[in-house]
């Protein structure tokens, strides 16, 4: 129980530090978005001093408070649900631009990177097995693909898949000339899917080296152990051998891996995102830094934030479980 307390504690205190810092970050930068907002709103006509009043409140620029009057009023407005105003959507909150978004990232990239981890772990596993034969060969291939970049990768894709031999589209997460938006129908799905071929190809051939050549080198250790030889000379089936004693054991680092790679899928693959202009948070981020967006990057910081603390902490309290020599270490 102390092991819990203990990270519960420390992830706590880590949230307070990273909100906080998300707050004062942005006021450190140099420039000001309501500044910005009022200037694209002068080329158009004098701005009156209600208007500007407004703009600075809803933009939490607000040169009459304090900085604690605007650091309590940032927790009250955050414990609301409330980001602020995009400057480049105008009038559009943050929290409606990244619930548009987020679904997005979550769906491919989730996805993409639960195909990269069971592929690249069933594959890492059962070449440790056959080490020193053939099969040993592939690594260095694998190992290319996860060298090269993503954007490389995904120029290569678009290129091969989507110009010489036009087989998938080449931008955009479904067809906008037949849907006018997201709507729960079978035609929909299917032209989701059809448009994240290529995408999810590209994570997927980017990543799914390292978990082979991590888990095979797992597998190379774990088959050298006691227990694994005792286990032999038992008699025990092969089969029950490598399931359950070898690939059981040689996969806990790259389950806690996998935690926090599936954390950092609220990121987006912003390079990746930005070849195939798919409407995930990567292409979000993009939008907000052109558009010097301060609400939008505080908004989508913090949500990044928060959810790699938040699957780094599950990835604890269930590795706790898994391997019970964590909760006597911690």
């Amino acid at each position: 129980m102390r092991y819990y307390l203990r990270r519960a504690a420390f992830y706590t205190i880590t949230v307070w530090a990273a909100i906080s810092l998300n707050f004062l970050i942005p006021r450190l930068m140099p420039g000001d978005p309501a500044e910005i907002m009022l200037a694209k709103m002068a080329r158009s006509g004098e701005v009156a001093p209600g208007v500007e009043r407004t703009i600075r409140l809803l933009l939490g620029s607000d040169t009459d408070q304090t900085m604690w009057e605007q650091y309590v009023a940032y927790w009250g407005n955050l414990l609301r649900g409330d980001l602020g105003v995009s400057v480049t959507k105008f009038p559009t909150p943050v929290v409606e631009l990244i619930s548009a978004a987020l679904p997005w990232s979550i769906g491919l990239l989730g996805l993409a990177t639960v195909i990269s981890f069971v592929v690249g772990i069933a594959a890492g596993a059962w070449i440790g097995w056959k080490r020193g034969t053939w099969v040993d060969h592939i690594i260095p291939g694998s190992t290319l693909l996860q060298s090269l970049p993503y954007f490389w990768v995904a120029l290569l894709l678009v290129y091969g898949f989507a110009v010489v031999n036009p087989w998938f589209p080449r931008i955009g997460g479904y067809d906008v000339f037949t849907f006018d938006g997201p709507e729960v129908t079978g035609a929909f799905v299917g032209s989701v899917i059809y448009h994240g071929v290529l995408p999810a190809l590209t994570v997927v051939l980017s990543s799914f080296g390292g978990w082979l050549l991590g888990m095979r080198n797992m597998m190379v250790s774990t088959m050298s152990e006691d227990y694994i030889t005792t286990a032999e000379a038992k008699g025990l089936r092969r089969s029950r051998i490598l399931l359950g004693y070898a690939v059981r054991n040689a996969a806990l680092p790259s389950i806690a891996g996998f935690g926090i790679s599936l954390a950092f899928v609220v990121t987006g693959a912003i390079v990746m995102e930005q070849v195939f202009t798919y409407p995930g948070l990567g292409k979000l981020m993009i939008t907000a830094v052109q558009g010097n967006d301060f609400a939008l990057m505080q908004g989508l910081f913090l949500v990044i934030t928060l959810t790699v603390l938040a699957a780094t902490f599950l990835m604890d309290i269930v590795y706790g479980f898994v391997d019970p020599r964590t909760r006597h270490n911690g």
